[in-house]
């Protein structure tokens, strides 16, 4: 996708964002009343509070395919565990006991505050495109952090 593809698309995209999170708001809850403990080791209280959390049966994923980015399909349809838009992270019914989740995904939430929205879709999708999910540059830094946070003790602070 070029940048001018990305800048006539990036309304479209976030407007979906802004929708969804509307949507769901009377089910969010704040990642810091969910009660996993080791979360408040790596993240700040105000981080916690300030972040919510949706569980449902499948996260939700924006219509890329009816905007004509048929190649961002796999990642439309697939069945994923969790999902964050902003300060909003979905998590699968299902999946929701697993704090290594949580935590994957407030990585998510701390890229998008670092980068901002515009920034933050301009690299998934150019991540999404190039490397595909897995290897996507913002995917792979949540899957390394989660990683050590599954693996270790050691402890760094957002």
């Amino acid at each position: 996708m070029t940048p001018e593809q990305f800048q006539a698309l990036y309304p479209h995209v976030i407007d979906w964002i802004y929708q969804i999170l509307q949507a769901h708001s009377n089910e969010a809850k704040t990642a810091s009343s969910l009660g996993f403990p080791r979360l408040s080791q790596y993240f700040s209280g105000s981080l916690l509070s300030s972040t919510k959390v949706v569980v449902v049966e499948r996260v939700p994923t924006p219509p890329l395919s009816s905007l004509g980015l048929s190649q961002f399909a796999d990642f439309e349809n697939g069945d994923y565990d969790g999902i964050t838009y902003l300060d909003t992270f979905f998590v699968k019914r299902r999946s929701a006991p697993a704090e290594r989740l949580y935590f994957h995904e407030l990585i998510h939430v701390v890229q998008w505050q670092l980068l901002g929205p515009e920034r933050f879709l301009a690299m998934y999708a150019d991540g999404l495109e190039t490397f595909g999910y897995r290897q996507s540059p913002l995917e792979a830094m949540a899957y390394t952090a989660e990683a050590s946070f599954c693996q270790s003790n050691e402890i760094f602070r957002s």
